[in-house]
C-alpha cells in the first residue's frame, strides 16, 4: 500500500463516522414527531373509488357543518327500566354540552329504548380537533354522569378515534424502546461483544431518524398520509431490516478479520462482498412495498412509499456508516471475542456443519420431508377469515368504546349511531326511502328534513336518508342488507350511492380482495426478475420464489388456527393477507439472496456440491441471527393492543422463524443439492464439472 494513500483511507472512515453522528443529531428527533403529522382518522384511508367513498363526498353538502358523532348511552344498574326523570337530566346534560370546546351545534335530545331500559343521546364534533379529542370526549363523559343512578358509555364514531389514539399514545417511545430492546439482547447473546451490538443499533437509529424525517416532510405537504399503523410499520421495519443487512455487513467483516487482513482491507472487503446481496435483498423489499401503489386502499398506497423509504435509508447506513465505523475499530469492535471465520467457528463440529452433513447425505429425503410439512400446513389456509375484524375485537385489551357500543346494540337497533347514508335524486327520494324501508335488515328509513318535521332537505337536487340496521353494523349480517340495500335502492334511482360505516367495511374487504390479487403477481414478478439478474440462472428463481411462496400459504394456515383457536379471532383485517404477503415474500427472499450468492461465489470456485455446502456453513449463523431479530422486532408491535397490528405481528414473526428455520435451512439446500448443477440452468455453472474434490475430515468434501 502507497504510504501516501496511508492517511486518505483513514481520512475517510473518520469523516464518514463525523457527517453521519451530525445526521444523527440533526434528524434523530423526527423518530418522535411523527405524531404530529399522522392521522388516524380512518375515513382518510377509505377505497378511492368505492361507492361509500363517493357519499363521503356528497354527503358533507348536507351538513352545515362537518361532524364528528360521539353516542352517549345511559343504562340503570341491574338493568332496572330508565325513568322519566332520568331521561329529563340526561337531555338536559347534553343541551349543557352547546357550545362547550369542540362541539359543533346542538346535541340532539336523549331518546328512550324500545325495551325501555337504556337512553341515548348524540353529540357532534369537529372534526379537526386533532389531540384535543380526548379532553373532548372527558368533558362529554362528566356531563353525561351526572344523571343519576344511570351508568353513561361513549360510542361511535369519536369515541372509536378517541381510544385509538389513546393506543397509539407514546408509540414513538415505547415501541421504539422494545423493539431496540429485543434486538439488543439478541446481538449480545450472538456476538458475545460489548461494542459491536451497540455500533449496529446505533447505525439503525440513523436509519430511522433519516427516514423519518423525510417521511415527515412528505406527509407535512400531503404527498404521503400516515396513520398509527403505518408509523408502526415503519419504525420496525426499518430496524428490523438495518439490523439484518449489519449482521450479514459485519459477518464478512469478522471473516475478513481473521482471515488477516487491516481493518481498512477488510471493511473495503466486507463492503464490496455484501453489496450485491444487501441492495438486491433491499430492492427486493422496496420495490415489493411500492407495489402496494397499485392497491385502492388509501391506507395501503401510504405504506408503499413509507416503507421503500426506510429499506433504502436501512441501506444507506449500512453501507457507508457501519463499514466506517468497523474501519476504526477493528477488532475492539468484537472485544472480549476474538473474531473467528464462520467456518472456522464451527471447527469441524458446530451446528451449521452438522446440517450441512444431513442436506449432503439426504437431500432428497430431506426436501421431501420438509415440503410435506409446509403443504400440511398450507391446507389450512382457508381457515384464516379475511372478512374483516368486528367492531369487539377491533382492539386487544378491552376498550371503552367497544364496551359502549356492546351496550347500544343490546337495547337499540345494532346499527344506531351509524346509519347507512343514502344519497339519492331529490324527484325519487320517496320511492328510495321505501324501499330501503323495505329492505330485510333495515330497522328504519329516514330522509333528512330542513327543520325537525318539515319537508326534505333538497341540495343540489339531491336527498340524504339515513336506513338504521337491525344488526351491528359491524356484522357480516349488516354487511349483507347494505348489498340487498343497494339493489333495491338503485332500482329506485340509478343514480343513487349507499354508504356509511357498514357500507365503508364491506367496500373495502372487496377492494382489499381486488389488491391482492393485482399487486401478488406484480410482487412475484418483480422478486422473479432480481433473482435472475443476481444469480445469473432462471430454474433456481423459481424454485425460491416457489418455496417462499409456499412458506406464505404454510404461515398463513398456521395463522388462521392460531388466530381462531388461540387469539379467539373470528376474522382478520382485509388487508392482513396482502401485507402477510409483501412483508413475508419479500423479506424470506431477502435470506435466499443471502444464502444465494454466497452459494454462487462459493460454487464459481468449488462447484455446486461444495459451494452449497461451504455457502450453507458460512451464512447459517448470521441469517438465522438475522432471521431472530427481524422476528423480534415485529413482534414487538404487540406492545399496541390492536388486532391488525397483532395479527400482522405473529404472522411476520412466526413465517420469518419458519422460513429462516425450514426453507433457508434445510429445503433450499437440499433442493440444490439433489439438482445440483442444473440448478443454475441456463446460466454457465449449469453447464461446468464441478473441480476435482476428495472427503476432508469432517465428512464433506472438499477441493483437492
Amino acid at each position: 500500500m502507497n504510504s501516501a494513500r496511508r492517511p486518505v483511507r483513514r481520512l475517510v472512515p473518520l469523516v464518514l463516522v463525523i457527517v453521519w453522528l451530525g445526521l444523527g443529531g440533526a434528524f434523530g428527533s423526527y423518530a418522535g414527531k411523527l405524531g404530529e403529522v399522522s392521522t388516524n382518522d380512518q375515513a382518510a384511508f377509505l377505497p378511492q373509488n368505492a361507492e361509500s367513498t363517493r357519499v363521503i363526498a356528497r354527503q358533507k353538502a348536507f351538513d352545515q357543518q362537518e361532524t364528528l358523532p360521539t353516542v352517549v348511552v345511559w343504562t340503570s344498574p341491574e338493568g332496572a327500566d330508565v325513568t322519566e326523570a332520568q331521561q329529563q337530566a340526561a337531555t338536559a346534560a347534553l343541551r349543557s354540552l352547546t357550545g362547550a370546546e369542540g362541539v359543533e351545534g346542538a346535541p340532539s335530545p336523549a331518546f328512550r329504548s324500545e325495551d325501555g331500559k337504556a337512553l341515548q343521546g348524540v353529540v357532534p364534533l369537529s372534526p379537526d380537533l386533532g389531540e384535543r379529542l380526548g379532553e373532548v370526549l372527558d368533558g362529554i363523559e362528566r356531563a353525561a354522569a351526572e344523571v343519576p343512578d344511570a351508568r353513561a358509555q361513549l360510542a361511535g364514531p369519536a369515541a372509536t378515534q378517541g381510544d385509538l389514539k389513546e393506543a397509539f399514545g407514546g408509540i414513538d417511545g415505547i415501541l421504539l424502546g422494545v423493539a431496540l430492546a429485543a434486538v439488543l439482547l439478541i446481538l449480545l447473546l450472538v456476538y458475545r461483544s460489548v461494542l459491536l451490538p451497540f455500533l449496529i443499533i446505533i447505525s439503525a437509529v440513523f436509519a430511522l431518524g433519516i427516514a423519518c424525517a423525510v417521511v415527515y416532510v412528505l406527509a407535512d405537504h400531503d404527498v404521503v398520509r400516515v396513520d398509527g399503523q403505518v408509523q408502526g410499520i415503519l419504525s420496525i421495519l426499518v430496524i428490523g431490516a438495518a439490523t439484518d443487512y449489519a449482521l450479514l455487513l459485519t459477518a464478512r467483516f469478522r471473516e475478513e478479520i481473521a482471515a488477516g487482513r487491516d481493518r481498512f482491507a477488510a471493511a473495503r472487503a466486507a463492503t464490496r462482498g455484501s453489496f450485491e446481496p444487501i441492495t438486491a435483498s433491499a430492492a427486493t423489499v422496496a420495490l415489493g412495498l411500492l407495489a402496494l401503489l397499485l392497491s385502492d386502499l388509501t391506507n395501503n398506497r401510504a405504506l408503499g412509499p413509507v416503507g421503500a423509504i426506510g429499506v433504502v435509508c436501512a441501506v444507506l447506513t449500512t453501507l457507508t456508516f457501519l463499514p466506517a465505523v468497523l474501519a476504526l475499530t477493528g477488532r475492539t469492535a468484537f472485544w472480549p471475542a476474538k473474531p473467528k471465520s464462520a467456518d472456522a467457528e464451527t471447527g469441524g463440529h458446530g451446528l451449521w456443519r452438522r446440517v450441512a452433513h444431513a442436506v449432503d447425505a439426504r437431500p432428497r429425503r430431506l426436501w421431501i420431508v420438509t415440503t410435506a410439512f409446509l403443504l400440511a400446513g398450507a391446507a389450512f389456509f382457508p381457515a384464516l377469515q379475511s372478512k374483516g375484524v368486528p367492531l369487539d375485537e377491533l382492539f386487544v385489551n378491552d376498550a371503552p368504546s367497544v364496551a359502549a357500543q356492546q351496550t347500544l346494540g343490546r337495547h337499540f337497533p345494532g346499527g344506531s349511531g351509524q346509519p347507512a347514508v343514502i344519497i339519492a335524486e331529490a324527484a325519487h327520494h320517496t320511492a328510495v326511502r321505501e324501499a330501503a324501508a323495505a329492505t330485510p335488515g333495515v330497522a328504519d328509513a329516514r330522509v333528512t328534513t330542513g327543520t325537525p318535521g318539515g319537508e326534505p332537505l333538497v341540495v343540489d337536487g339531491r336527498v340524504r336518508i339515513d336506513a338504521t340496521l337491525a344488526d351491528a353494523p359491524d356484522s357480516d349480517a349488516a354487511k349483507r342488507t347494505v348489498r340487498a340495500l343497494r339493489e333495491r335502492v338503485h332500482a329506485a334511482d340509478a343514480d343513487a350511492l349507499v354508504g356509511g360505516y357498514t357500507a365503508q367495511q364491506y367496500d373495502t374487504q372487496r377492494t382489499a380482495e381486488h389488491d391482492k390479487n393485482l399487486i401478488v403477481p406484480v410482487v412475484l414478478a418483480i422478486i422473479l426478475v432480481i433473482l435472475i439478474v443476481l444469480l445469473r440462472s432462471l430454474l433456481l428463481p423459481v424454485l425460491l420464489v416457489a418455496t417462499v411462496g409456499l412458506n406464505y400459504l404454510a404461515t398463513l394456515g398456521i395463522a388462521g388456527l392460531v388466530f381462531e383457536h388461540g387469539f379467539g379471532f373470528s376474522g382478520t383485517d382485509a388487508s392482513v393477507p396482502l401485507y402477510g404477503f409483501v412483508f413475508l415474500v419479500a423479506l424470506g427472499v431477502d435470506y435466499n439472496i443471502f444464502l444465494m450468492s454466497r452459494v454462487r461465489e462459493e460454487t464459481l470456485r468449488l462447484g455446486t456440491r461444495q459451494g452449497m455446502l461451504r455457502g450453507l456453513i458460512a451464512t447459517g449463523g448470521v441469517i438465522t441471527s438475522a432471521g431472530v431479530v427481524l422476528a423480534a422486532t415485529f413482534a414487538a408491535l404487540l406492545v399496541i393492543p390492536l388486532a391488525f397490528l397483532a395479527q400482522i405481528a405473529f404472522i411476520v414473526a412466526f413465517g420469518v422463524l419458519l422460513d429462516t428455520i425450514v426453507v433457508r435451512s434445510l429445503l433450499v439446500p437440499a433442493l440444490v443439492r439433489d439438482i445440483g448443477p442444473k440448478v443454475w440452468w441456463p446460466g454457465r455453472l449449469a453447464h461446468e464439472a464441478a473441480p476435482q474434490d476428495t472427503r476432508d475430515r469432517d465428512g464433506i468434501r472438499s477441493p483437492r
